[in-house]
């Protein structure tokens, strides 16, 4: 079976004063995206996990725990942790503890939570 990481910033913990933020996003559409992608990956048959981290260490170290639980066929970034550029240290260590902790993982992005599947599936060849 087909197994999925949506890894992405704990929607509460986003700084929505952010200008390179789409405007008029804040932590309900972020979770309404997240649920999205949650039934979509279901309705493919996937095992969809989510891994939504505090921006901090305590998130890097929340996802190499998630990471060591299973294999993944592939982790998926989502936006809030690469997007804005004062993120661009904590995205680089996402990165790699993904490269560390599943290195026969595809990495793909999304661009909003909604098509999480859909990156997905471009590297793991289900569209």
């Amino acid at each position: 079976m087909t197994r999925v990481l949506f890894v992405g910033q704990e929607p509460e913990t986003v700084d929505f004063s952010d200008p390179s933020l789409p405007p008029g996003f804040d932590a309900e559409k972020i979770q309404a995206g997240i649920d999205i992608a949650e039934a979509s990956m279901t309705e493919r048959g996937w095992t969809g996990d989510l891994c939504m981290i505090a921006p901090d260490d305590s998130g890097i170290a929340m996802l190499s725990a998630q990471l060591a639980k299973a294999d993944y066929d592939c982790v998926v970034i989502g936006g809030g942790l690469r997007l804005p550029p004062k993120s661009l240290s904590l995205f680089e260590q996402v990165v790699n503890a993904i490269h560390r902790g599943a290195p026969q993982a595809a990495i793909a992005f999304n661009t909003r939570p909604q098509d999480t599947a859909e990156a997905a599936a471009r590297w793991i060849g289900a569209d």
